[in-house]
């Protein structure tokens, strides 16, 4: 059973944190495949690029939602391993996995920063909160989406583990940074050379 479990989690996390929000709200209004406009993610800065600034808003508010989902769920429902917090950490991979390599989209998508700062919020709604503001100021003073994505993420293992003190959700935090900021490389790139696209 606990096998089973840890399976389902695994598996339902990922095929919420498959669904192309990004895609399917472009190609519903527009008919165009994001994947073939300006980065090609499917991330709320690109759907951006098409549809304006309300619809990053609501792209990046569902892809938090879906980001929360399944941990809160794992957190709510789910039994095994619950003294270390296992399951929901696993579906907290399984979501930002299942966003950025999405099954549905032939194993491509996003680069999981919102769906991430998600799971977050549903690990320690504190420490998510923090993150989020950090994103904020840091995307609202330098223009770069891209750079305070990376800051945020680079420092919520240390907010973790200091506010929070659970071993397994820092572990989580530091893994999800890793990812995310290796998802950023081109970004990280543009940035070094000047050439990353600000937000306007």
């Amino acid at each position: 059973m606990e096998l089973l479990e840890i399976i389902l989690t695994i598996l339902g996390a990922y095929l919420i944190g498959s669904i192309p929000t990004g895609y399917i709200i472009v190609k519903a209004f527009t008919g165009q495949d994001i994947r073939t406009i300006g980065s090609g993610s499917t991330g709320a800065t690109n759907v951006k690029r098409v549809m304006g600034k309300k619809w990053f808003f609501i792209t990046l508010l569902l892809d938090a939602f879906k980001g929360a989902l399944p941990v809160i769920l794992a957190k709510i429902l789910t039994t095994t391993f619950t003294g270390i917090g296992l399951l929901p950490v696993l579906a907290a991979v399984a979501v930002i996995l299942g966003h950025s390599k999405s099954i549905f989209l032939k194993f491509t998508g996003g680069k999981s920063v919102a769906s991430g700062v998600g799971t977050i919020l549903a690990l320690n709604w504190q420490v998510g909160l923090i993150i989020a503001v950090i994103w904020s100021i840091i995307t609202y003073l330098s223009k770069y989406v891209s750079l305070g994505s990376i800051i945020a993420l680079a420092i919520s293992p240390f907010l973790m583990y200091f506010l929070d003190g659970h071993i397994a959700y820092a572990a989580y935090c530091a893994l999800a940074a890793i990812y995310v900021i290796w998802l950023h490389r081109s970004n990280i790139q543009r940035l070094l050379k000047g050439e990353e696209n600000k937000v306007r």
